[in-house]
């Protein structure tokens, strides 16, 4: 029974904290004081806990950039999608698929290293979706009835 209760709260995490990120943007494009101006200014302040969010490497919406950067945005927005379908079987060799899941990211990192080049915002969001499916895909399935 625990194990339905630590799913819920994963995925209701993972739905907050990524609809927190959307809702602080939004906000941050149109209050600039009370209550709503906290709450965006509450949220990037965690959020730089978690990301560097270099403007340059972060999606901006209502002229407002989002308190991630493309890839982490990816990441949550992926891990979201994932929790959205029933997962409940244990993976079998969870850490290639994690492996494997997260090849692409590097991939992109590595090639920004040796070219200089940054790759657009879309691909860094793209492979942090793959990374962000793939852990809440191995996560709920560690989350199930023994």
């Amino acid at each position: 029974m625990y194990w339905r209760i630590a799913r819920g709260a994963l995925i209701s995490a993972e739905w907050l904290w990524t609809a927190a990120l959307f809702a602080a943007v939004y906000v941050a494009s149109r209050a600039h004081g009370g209550v709503a101006g906290a709450f965006a200014s509450v949220d990037y302040a965690a959020a730089s806990f978690l990301c560097h969010q270099r403007p340059e490497r972060s999606f901006h919406l209502w002229g407002a950039q989002l308190p991630v950067c493309a890839r982490c945005a990816g990441l949550y927005v992926g891990a979201a999608i994932a929790a959205l379908f029933p997962i409940r079987a244990r993976l079998r060799r969870a850490g290639l698929w994690l492996f494997v899941a997260v090849a692409p990211a590097v991939v992109t990192l590595i090639y920004e290293w040796t070219t200089g080049v940054t790759p657009s915002n879309w691909i860094r969001a793209a492979t942090g979706a793959i990374a962000g499916v793939a852990v809440m895909i191995v996560l709920l399935g560690e989350l199930r009835d023994e």
